[in-house]
C-alpha cells in the first residue's frame, strides 16, 4: 500500500468496520484488495474452520495424496492489519442494527461482505453410515488420506469435476475405483452430450470403472446398494454430487436470495441490504456479456470478484474518483484428471454453433461455441494457447470464421472473421 493511499482522505474511511463473512478465497482476497486499494478502515475475516484460511484446489491433488500438508495461504495477515476470527460460525444478520450474529456473540459492521461460498450436497440416506466422505474441506482431505494410503476399494458417486479429480487421485494411490453416476454420461450438469460423452472413455485409461445411467438407492456400511440390485463393495464411499451456496443461515435477514440459493448480488456485488455485498461461490451476479444471471463455483470468480466489491466498497466510503466498472467477467475455471488439463473460458449457454478443433479421441482438442459467429465459450484439453487466445477473444466480443476456428492448425487469434 502506498503513502499516497494510507493518507486518502482518512477521515471518511479510518472508522469504517468492514466485516467478512467467510475465510475462503473470496473472503481473503476481499480482504487483501482492501488493503491493496488504500482501504484504511478496520478489516475484520470471520472463519468457521479453525484453520489458517487456505486454498481448496491442492485439496483434491498434493493435500489429498500427501504430497503437501496444507495450503494455507501465504498472506501477512498482521502485516495489512487484517483481523482473523477462526472457529467462529456466522447464524445471522439483523441489517437494521448493522450486526452479524455468530457463534461467539453479535459482530457489528459498518459494511459486511458475504463470502461463505457453498456448501456440497449431501446424499441423502448417507449421513452418518461410516465411511462415506466429503471433499470440501481441509478436515475431509485429511479424513481421506487414510483411506488412499491404504489402497481400498472406492465407490464415488457422481461424476462431474470433483468426482473425476478424487477417481484420478484414487488410482494414483492405487485403489480400486468405481464411480457411478446417475445420467448418462460424465458432467452432464456442465457440458452438453456430444462434448462430455469423449470423457467417459478416460476412466477406463486409468482403470477406473465408470457406471452411468446408474442411480444409488442406498448406502450401507461396506457397500454401494443401486436402484437395479446390484450391489458395489465400498471400504469407502465418496460423494460429490454437486455443491450448493452456503447461504441458509441468511433465511429470513431481508438479503434476496434466487432460486439456486445463492445471493443475487448487481453488478457492483451489493446484495438487497444497505451497506451488504457477496462475492464469489455464495453470489449469482448479472452479467450484461451474456445477458443473464451467472452462478460461477470457481477459483478464479473467487479472486476475481473480491476485486470489485473492494472498489464498491470504499467508493461507497466516499472516496472521490469515477464509478468502479461493473463486475462482468470472462469465467474461467480448470481441472487436472486422468492425465489431462481441462480448461474452460465464457458461459455456452445461449450459444447457437458449436466447431470442434481436433478430434476428441485424441490427448488434445478444443471446443468453440459461437452467438451470432461471436465466441462466447471455449474448452480446451491439452490445448493452453486456445484457452488464452480464446479468452481474449471472448473478452473482446471477437466475430469468427467458423471454417478457420474449425481448423485445429489454425491459431484461434488468425481465425476472426474478416
Amino acid at each position: 500500500m502506498s503513502e499516497q493511499q494510507r493518507t486518502q482522505r482518512p477521515d471518511r474511511q479510518a472508522e469504517r468496520r468492514v466485516v467478512i463473512a467467510g475465510a475462503g478465497m473470496a473472503g481473503v482476497q476481499t480482504a487483501v484488495a482492501l488493503r491493496e486499494q488504500g482501504f484504511t478502515g478496520t478489516v475484520t475475516l470471520i472463519g468457521a474452520e479453525p484453520h489458517q484460511p487456505y486454498d481448496r484446489p491442492p485439496l483434491s491433488k498434493a493435500v489429498l495424496l500427501g504430497k503437501a500438508e496444507e495450503s494455507a495461504f501465504d498472506i501477512d495477515f498482521e502485516g495489512l492489519d487484517i483481523a482473523l476470527r477462526l472457529g467462529c460460525e456466522v447464524t445471522g444478520v439483523r441489517a437494521g442494527a448493522h450486526e452479524l450474529d455468530t457463534s461467539e456473540g453479535p459482530v457489528p459492521y459498518d459494511v459486511l461482505v458475504i463470502a461463505t461460498g457453498a456448501e456440497p450436497v449431501v446424499l441423502p440416506g448417507s449421513e452418518g453410515v461410516p465411511g462415506v466422505h466429503l471433499l470440501r474441506t481441509l478436515d475431509d482431505a485429511a479424513r481421506l488420506r487414510p483411506v488412499l494410503d491404504a489402497g481400498h476399494t472406492v465407490v464415488v458417486v457422481g461424476a462431474g469435476w470433483i468426482g473425476a479429480e478424487f477417481a484420478t487421485a484414487a488410482r494414483a494411490a492405487g485403489c480400486r475405483v468405481t464411480v457411478v453416476e446417475a445420467a448418462a454420461r460424465p458432467l452432464a450438469g456442465a457440458l452438453p452430450a456430444e462434448v462430455a460423452a469423449p470423457m467417459a472413455a478416460w476412466y477406463a485409461e486409468v482403470g477406473a470403472d465408470l457406471l452411468t445411467g446408474a442411480r444409488v438407492a442406498r448406502v450401507e456400511p461396506g457397500a454401494v446398494v443401486l436402484a437395479d440390485g446390484r450391489t458395489l463393495p465400498a471400504d469407502a464411499v465418496v460423494v460429490g454430487i454437486g455443491a450448493r451456496p452456503a447461504t441458509r443461515w441468511l433465511e429470513g435477514s431481508g438479503v434476496a436470495l434466487g432460486p439456486d440459493g445463492s445471493v443475487t448480488a448487481d453488478a457492483a456485488l451489493r446484495t438487497s441490504l444497505p451497506d451488504v455485498y457477496a462475492v464469489g461461490d455464495c453470489a449469482s451476479f448479472p452479467s450484461a456479456r451474456y445477458g443473464a444471471r451467472l452462478l460461477v463455483h470457481h477459483w478464479d470468480n473467487a479472486l476475481q470478484g473480491p476485486r470489485t466489491a473492494a472498489a464498491h466498497v470504499i467508493g461507497a466510503a466516499g472516496e472521490d474518483g469515477p464509478e468502479p466498472p461493473a463486475y462482468d467477467p470472462v469465467p474461467y475455471f480448470w481441472s487436472e484428471q486422468f492425465g489431462r488439463f481441462v480448461q474452460y473460458a465464457g458461459h455456452h449457454g445461449g450459444a447457437d454453433t458449436l466447431l470442434w478443433r481436433g478430434d476428441p479421441a485424441a490427448a488434445a482438442w478444443a471446443v468453440c461455441w459461437l452467438r451470432d459467429g461471436v465466441l462466447v465459450a471455449v474448452l480446451a484439453v491439452g490445448r493452453p494457447r486456445d484457452l488464452i487466445q480464446g479468452r481474449k477473444l471472448i473478452e473482446a466480443g471477437t466475430r469468427l470464421d467458423p471454417g478457420r476456428a474449425g481448423d485445429p492448425s489454425v491459431p484461434l487469434k488468425s481465425a476472426t472473421s474478416q
